[in-house]
């Protein structure tokens, strides 16, 4: 059984998208992406998105749009990549032991605990030792409740969250988050030379551009790996102080080069300050304001985009928070759940789609520039996602999921990842490199 998906105005009208684009029909299995949910959707107006934007970048630089169809087997693939991501020949675990749901007292809380520093901010939190186990964790948690337990840990940078239904959310004031347009544009900055710069071609308009990534987990990266599939020469630069996970690299860093910098000490911060002063579009997906902090200045003509959790506002727009975390918050996740217990997307679905929607929005700012406009700044953010995706229709129940097939894979020695969600593009221009193997420098423009 086949199940179509209409992108077309209505479609992106009723996610928050601006209407515009060409209209896309793709087709695909009843159980893609299967959720109570309009998951498969969501996917595909995000993915759109940037074939449409890439459509509209190509026009103005003189090129025939290439009109691509979307392919909802490669787009969920791509959404479910962790799942379907192998090295030499195992699975990996997308969370580890101490992240997940946990009964509280009066209700649920979800924890995320994936890196180190997080799993030693929640165990030092709840007094259980850093090597503790999963039964520790639910033993400490069981007798408190769910809301102090989430202010305690918002006031230490722990992880953690309160499951919320829908209703519980709107009543707070951090729901406004998901007012308003789904991409937000803060206006841009005079003086861009990204026209003279870029050396497109009809297949990849954005070659010869530079693209700073200081992006970590998914969010980020995946709007990054989109820029390098349509040409950009994107160079990402993580802390030595915290590592990313490697697996999770290997998942979301192709057509890239990475490499490590310490931008807290002087010299550090004038390389980034270097890097950034010539680069051509600047990603970032750390907390409001924490670049500014750091002492990394912006400059005019920078093409910007960000990505948050929470967005920017008080009294949440500084916490820290993930995918899963954003589900329980925002009332998904009890959606999601059986038997009254919480439960979650088939996929980090916030986190990809805001990721294509970003890159989308970059991609616009591109063709805005080429058009003699300003530079823009565009941003992000998972639970305003998450809202959108809430908006749409949902299922009675949830189909039979079926995972996408081995058409949708491409192996490179020991490592099997998903081919591109976009499908003119069998798969990236390279695997994801070692973290930190590259020099923190560009390369000449090609």
């Amino acid at each position: 059984m086949n199940r179509s998906v209409l992108v077309d105005d209505t479609l992106r009208s009723a996610v928050g998208l601006e209407p515009g684009g060409v209209d896309r029909e793709a087709t695909g299995a009843a159980g893609l992406l299967a959720s109570r949910f309009a998951v498969l959707e969501l996917a595909a107006v995000a993915v759109g998105a940037v074939e449409d934007a890439a459509d509209r970048l190509r026009i103005a630089l003189g090129y025939e749009p290439m009109h691509t169809a979307l392919d909802l087997e490669r787009i969920a693939a791509a959404y479910q990549s962790d799942r379907l991501l192998r090295i030499d020949g195992a699975a990996v675990d997308a969370f580890a032991p101490l992240s997940g749901f946990f009964a509280a007292a009066d209700g649920w809380v979800r924890t995320h605990a994936n890196y180190p520093h997080h799993r030693r901010r929640l165990s030092a939190m709840l007094g259980i030792g850093d090597e503790a186990t999963r039964a520790e964790l639910a033993s400490a948690v069981a007798s408190r409740s769910a809301l102090d337990l989430e202010s305690e840990a918002a006031g230490v940078g722990a992880l953690l969250v309160a499951v919320r239904s829908a209703a519980e959310w709107s009543s707070t004031p951090q729901a406004a988050v998901g007012d308003g347009p789904l991409v937000r544009r803060h206006g841009g900055s005079v003086g861009s030379t990204i026209a003279s710069r870029v050396r497109p071609t009809r297949r990849q308009p954005l070659r010869g551009l530079r693209v700073l990534d200081l992006t970590r987990v998914i969010a980020g990266p995946v709007s990054t790996r989109t820029l390098a599939l349509l040409g950009a020469d994107v160079l990402r630069v993580d802390p030595p102080q915290v590592p990313e996970i490697p697996w999770q690299h290997t998942d979301s860093g192709q057509g890239k080069r990475t490499a490590t910098l310490d931008a807290s000490t002087p010299r550090g911060l004038a390389t980034l300050q270097t890097l950034s002063d010539e680069a051509d579009i600047l990603v970032t997906g750390y907390r409001p304001h924490a670049l500014e902090r750091l002492g990394l200045r912006g400059r005019d003509g920078l093409v910007t985009g960000s990505v948050d959790a929470w967005g920017t506002t008080r009294p949440w727009g500084d916490r820290r928070g993930f995918d899963s975390l954003v589900q329980a918050a925002t009332g998904i996740a009890l959606v999601e759940g059986e038997d009254g217990a919480p439960g979650a997307l088939p996929a980090q679905a916030l986190d990809h789609s805001t990721g294509y929607l970003l890159a989308a929005a970059i991609v616009d700012d591109v063709a805005a520039v080429v058009g003699g406009g300003d530079a823009g700044r565009s941003s992000v953010s998972l639970a305003r996602v998450g809202a959108a995706l809430q908006r749409l229709p949902r299922s009675e129940g949830r189909p039979p999921s079926d995972l996408p097939g081995a058409r949708c894979l491409v192996t490179h020695g020991a490592v099997t990842t998903a081919r591109p969600g976009l499908s003119a593009f069998d798969d990236h221009a390279s695997p994801a490199a070692v973290l930190g193997s590259a020099e923190p420098q560009w390369t000449p423009r090609s």
